[in-house]
Parts: structure tokens; sequence; C-alpha cells
């Protein structure tokens, strides 16, 4: 889990309770530099819907299954049901997003969506990459749904349901195509079990040689594996995780930089603040102070 507290469940927020696309089997919102809503910050979650999100400008950085992604232009991103993730960094974005229900798959114009590679998601992909005919087809479709999102009646439902089956079946091609040579071999599982274990152990575990134990490998091999299929060193991996709860910590509690710093098995606050702003650039005062004025 990414909670300080490992009893407390990571929480599940239904449509219903997003806090732009709120809705009940399907909803579509627009993006104009809007920054990351002050409640989702830092804050790990699931969701139990579908949310797809076209982003033309940003370069915010959030956390999908443990793994690191900062928005790139003219990108589309799919967050399936139960992903875990975490929003990192507030900054604005310009984007189109799009959420949906399994219950809303269910239904019998659209039960076959469920059967295409980008809902299955074998590869547990989240990021999709356009070319410029891409970029124009996509965003053509989508302003023909939000046109029709727009303007309730009584063929409301089919047409979203239609123009959703070419945007899915659009999609699903381009995953199709993205993730054809990426095999779902043991290198990519052992990278997927190190997030894990790093998740549940960042608390006492700093080091890599302590999570090659764990999994029953060499230390030199689970670096080779990690910085193979990643593009990121194993320790950096572990060193991301604890800047994203120390950054968590220091937004959302009042607690000292030695309870931080202690919580996060630091032997000492000045150890800690090195650290954090040798990854950062800021102090951990610095980043207290400087994100909690953006919320004023």
């Amino acid at each position: 889990m990414i909670l300080t507290n490992p009893d407390q469940p990571v929480p599940i927020y239904s449509l219903t309770q997003d806090p732009i696309l709120r809705g009940n089997l399907f909803s579509m919102a627009r993006i104009d530099g809007m920054m990351t809503h002050q409640s989702e910050l830092l804050v790990p979650h699931r969701k139990d819907y579908f949310l797809l999100v076209f982003v033309r400008r940003g370069n915010s950085r959030h956390w999908v299954d443990m793994a690191p992604y900062v928005t790139q232009n003219n990108t589309f991103y799919v967050f399936a049901p139960n992903q875990l993730t975490v929003k990192e960094e507030p900054k604005p974005m310009w984007a189109i997003g799009l959420a949906f229900t399994r219950e809303f798959l269910a239904l019998q114009e659209s039960a076959s969506l469920n059967k295409l590679p980008l809902i299955q998601n074998p590869h547990n992909a989240h990021e999709i990459q356009l070319s410029n005919n891409d970029v124009r087809f996509i965003e053509e479709i989508l302003e023909k749904m939000y046109t029709e999102y727009t303007l309730p009646g009584d063929w409301q439902r089919r047409m979203l349901t239609a123009y959703l089956t070419v945007l899915l079946t659009y999609l699903s091609r381009l995953y199709t195509e993205q993730f054809e040579n990426d095999s779902l071999a043991v290198d990519k599982l052992l990278l997927k079990k190190y997030q894990t274990t790093i998740d549940e152990h960042f608390h006492q575990l700093h080091q890599v040689s302590d999570y090659a134990a764990l999994l029953h490998v060499s230390a030199g091999y689970l670096s080779e594996v990690v910085k193979a299929q990643s593009g990121r060193s194993a320790i950096t991996h572990i060193h991301e995780r604890l800047v994203l709860e120390a950054r968590r910590m220091l937004f959302h509690t009042n607690h000292s930089l030695k309870e931080i710093a202690f919580d996060l098995g630091f032997s000492d606050a000045s150890y800690f603040s090195r650290f954090f702003k040798r990854e950062t650039n800021m102090t951990p005062a610095e980043y207290r102070a400087n994100t909690r004025e953006m919320y004023q």
C-alpha cells in the first residue's frame, strides 16, 4: 500500500466522486489549464471506472501502479479500474477527458467493447503514443462526442456509444501496434514484483540488495533487469518511492521533519533533508511552504 498507515485501506473512488468528471455511467469534461484537484494531490487511490484523457498540453507527473509518468503533449492516457494512482505535481493541463463505468460497457449496444485490447489491457499499459494523423482523428471524434454529450436527447446514449466504439477500436489498434513486440516476459514480471515489494517495504528497506534477497535473485541481476525493463536504475525506483511519500506527508500532515524522517526509515532528520534536497532540488521545508502556498 502507499499509505503511512499500512492498516488503512487505499480509497476507491466512484465516478460520482470524481472532482472533475462527476457522473453516473458516462461523463466528459474539458480541462483548460486546470490543476490537479487538492483532494487528489499525493493521495494514493484507485478508481472503479475507466478514465481516458487526451492531453493536448501539460507536463505534470503522476504514478500508475508504481510506475512514474510525466504527461506528454498530444498523448493519450488510459486509467483502468483498480489501478493504483497518485497525482504528484500541481501543474496546469489542457486536455479532454471521458470516463465510463463497467456497467456502461455492459449495455447491449456496447457489450463487445469489453473484448477490445485497450479494455483488456494485457500489457498493463497507460500511455498511448500518437502520430499527427492520430491526433487529428482523435480530436475530431472527441469533439463530436463532447457536442453530443452536452446536448441531451432521446438518441444521446446511442450516439455516445457509437462514437465511443469508434474511439476505443481506433485506440485498440494503436495499442496493439505499440505493444506487439512487448512480450509478457519473465523480466517484466520481475520488474512488477520489484515495484510491488518496494511499495510494501520502503519504510524499512532502502537498498537494492535488501529487495533482491526478498525476491530470491542476486542484486546484480535485479539491477540489470530493472534497468533494461524500465530505463531507470533499481535504486532510482526506491528513491522515487521515498520522495513521493515524503512529499505526501509534507503536504498533508504537520509532522516535523524528524517525525517524517523516522517514519521513512532515515537515521536522522539532517540525512533525510540532504536526501530530499538532492532528489528534488528543494529542502523539505521549502517544498512544504511552496505547495501549501499554491493552494492558499
